[in-house]
């Protein structure tokens, strides 16, 4: 071994042998917050192995707000993941109209009262809407646009036309368009209102007694809704 390889090795156990009387505090700091008077004034006589635990200081520090950073961040991530699902969550919107047939079809009279069923499908998003009995379930609590029109077609002139609906709510009527007489051989009548539903209601479309509507592919009958804003 060469002399330079026997000095390298005996200033790098001294090296070694001083760290030991440091800490994260500085040199001399015992731990606990005390000060090893031996060493009280150590910066003054050893400006390197000071400089050094400055250093190992200041890179504690940075891991420290560097940990608190990615902490805060973490947090925020989390709370912009729960927003976003509960955006997601309140997407709700449906489109219908009543056939997709290229000949005009009518539906009624009927003796009775009867829901009418949407068959066509523009949009359902949610799924909220279910073709088979013309129900839209209320998926969430809040405000609801909802709109109806109704066409109808007599036939003839002279005929009793009678386009008309009754917007309902787990039963009951709320609203509905309704254009009846026998000046016009074919009409229609749209309304829009905004409801605050709960989740669980039902909204339906009613064809009351003497009603008839008329429709093809143009799509004369639409039933639509949608959430303007969640409210639970």
């Amino acid at each position: 071994m060469t002399l330079r390889g026997v000095v390298l090795l005996c200033l790098l156990e001294a090296a070694l042998i001083q760290a030991k009387g440091f800490s994260w505090g500085g040199p001399g700091n015992t731990g606990n917050g005390a000060v090893d008077p031996n060493t009280e004034n150590l910066c003054l006589t050893d400006q390197a192995s000071c400089g050094c635990c400055l250093m190992q200081q200041q890179i504690h520090r940075m891991k420290e707000f560097f940990n608190m950073s990615l902490n805060e961040l973490e947090k925020e991530l989390t709370k912009t993941k729960t927003v976003l699902n509960n955006v997601r969550a309140s997407r709700s919107a449906f489109s219908v109209a009543l056939t997709s047939q290229s000949k005009l079809e009518c539906i009624g009279p009927y003796r009775d009262d009867k829901l009418i069923a949407y068959k066509h499908v523009f949009i359902n998003l949610g799924d909220g809407y279910s073709v088979d009995t013309g129900i839209f379930t209320v998926p969430r609590s809040g405000v609801y646009s909802l709109a109806l029109t109704v066409y109808s077609d007599a036939g003839s002139p002279g005929n009793t036309l009678a386009a008309c609906a009754g917007l309902q709510v787990n039963g009951l009527v709320v609203a509905g368009p309704r254009e009846k007489n026998m000046q016009d051989q074919e009409d229609s009548a749209t309304i829009v209102v905004a409801l605050h539903l709960k989740a669980g209601d039902k909204v339906a479309v009613n064809l009351p007694i003497g009603c008839f509507l008329c429709d093809d592919s143009s799509h004369y009958n639409t039933f639509t809704g949608f959430l303007l804003y969640a409210t639970d």
